[in-house]
């Protein structure tokens, strides 16, 4: 009789990943962040165990949208003020914070719980081409 493993937290070996967005659809990337920061492209994936990689997001600003998305698609903000609802449009962000356009995205389709919270940590996205974590050994992959 086979016995089902599961991992122990020594046992987890954390990797990073760098992604490059240049030309990439937004879901489409976003969807594999996802997947990666959660565990879920490991055998030895388990639900209440944060077995998930760190993932390195280069040229943010390059990433594309599908279809008539980029001059409808609007992020909304509350200030906490009365009428402080802010609403900026994709073209505007994309402009002034690249990078808040894929983090908005990748923690939309994370689960909301502290396990999910700490799992988007790991992920760590610049508008430009250089990053400053070599020191993590980063792969780079194709995606």
């Amino acid at each position: 009789m086979q016995k089902t493993f599961t991992p122990n937290k020594n046992e987890i070996k954390l990797k990073w990943f760098v992604l490059d967005a240049t030309g990439k659809t937004l879901g489409r990337l976003t969807s594999e962040i996802a997947k990666i920061l959660r565990g879920k492209h490991k055998p030895t994936y388990t639900t209440y165990m944060d077995c998930g990689d760190g993932v390195i997001v280069v040229n943010a600003d390059k990433v594309e949208v599908t279809g008539s998305k980029e001059a409808q698609k609007i992020y909304h903000y509350y200030t906490g003020s009365m009428s402080g609802l802010r609403e900026i449009p994709y073209r505007t962000m994309k402009a002034r914070k690249p990078e808040y356009i894929i983090e908005h995205a990748v923690k939309g389709m994370m689960p909301k719980t502290r396990l999910a919270r700490q799992q988007i940590k790991k992920l760590r996205v610049f508008a430009g081409k250089e990053h400053d974590l070599a020191a993590q050994q980063p792969i780079h992959v194709n995606i």
